[in-house]
């Protein structure tokens, strides 16, 4: 029997509130890690909060950003536990909308975000380019700095996912899931079993039971684990985000977190058969 044990969060994050995202983010880790679970999840841009608007044009912002995450690196904080921060990244000239997956003390891959939000309440394109290869994994050359104190030159940077020795997981950012191909169904086909999608999503009426038929969708007839992490409360701009963090497995809500808690940490956690997975048919 292959059991695996989740974690993914709500988290009150605020734009540009470096220090107290951090402490949000790393409360999350050891409550994660304290319930046993071996894959910890959490929002959209949750290093630098969601709504930092012109702010991700400006270069400090990135640098805050990978001092934050280096942080996390040289403590033990993802010591037996991958981890998937979201932040912004420049590669060449673009910036890109990322989640960065962690294990151990190292980056072990950067994944941009495939399709931006730019409806509605959404402007991503103003400050973000999509991701387009989507058939290759590019190397990343790290901030000198970071590279120095991870003593790691380069990560893999792309549309891709990670194949453990039991399973393979992936993400899935946020709008991905609502596009007309999603990647989660290329890449259930690819054996891929678990997928952590890192989420920004705003309150509105009905749009929460809108997303529980996406998530339960994406692995009704394919089977896999979904992991949801979403920002909770308003973070600096117009939106309140509502949380409702959850984990689904082959179509089935087995965990969900709650929609307007005033907590600012919330950590969902689940144990999930991966043989159910596996072995699954409609």
């Amino acid at each position: 029997m292959r059991l695996l044990k989740v974690a993914t969060c709500n988290l009150n994050q605020w734009a540009m509130d470096f220090d107290c995202n951090m402490k949000n983010i790393k409360e999350s880790i050891a409550r994660a890690k304290e319930a046993g679970a071996v894959i910890r999840l959490g929002p959209e841009l949750e290093i630098t909060g969601y709504s930092c608007e012109d702010h991700f044009l400006e270069l400090d912002t990135i640098t805050h950003a990978w001092d934050c995450l280096k942080d996390l690196l040289l403590g033990d904080w993802t010591d037996g536990i991958l981890c998937s921060f979201g932040m912004p990244v420049i590669k060449g000239s673009e910036r890109y909308n990322c989640q960065v997956l962690c294990l151990n003390r190292k980056i072990i891959m950067i994944r941009p975000k495939l399709w931006l939000a730019n409806d509605g309440n959404y402007r991503e394109l103003r400050w973000f380019t999509a991701w387009k290869q989507k058939d290759q994994l590019e190397d990343f050359l790290l901030p000198h700095e970071i590279s120095e104190a991870l003593c790691q030159k380069s990560v893999p940077f792309g549309y891709g996912f990670i194949q453990f020795l039991d399973t393979a997981v992936a993400v899935e950012v946020c709008e991905e899931l609502f596009t007309p191909i999603p990647p989660h169904a290329d890449l259930a086909l690819n054996g891929v079993e678990v997928f952590m999608n890192a989420s920004g999503s705003h309150h509105q009426l009905r749009k929460l039971d809108y997303r529980i038929r996406a998530f339960i969708s994406a692995t009704h007839s394919r089977g896999g684990v979904y992991m949801y992490s979403n920002q909770q409360g308003c973070d600096g701009g117009r939106l309140y985000f509502d949380g409702c963090s959850c984990v689904v497995v082959n179509g089935d809500m087995i965990a969900q977190g709650s929609q307007f808690s005033l907590r600012d940490v919330e950590v969902v956690v689940a144990q999930v058969d991966l043989d159910a997975v596996g072995y699954f048919v409609v």
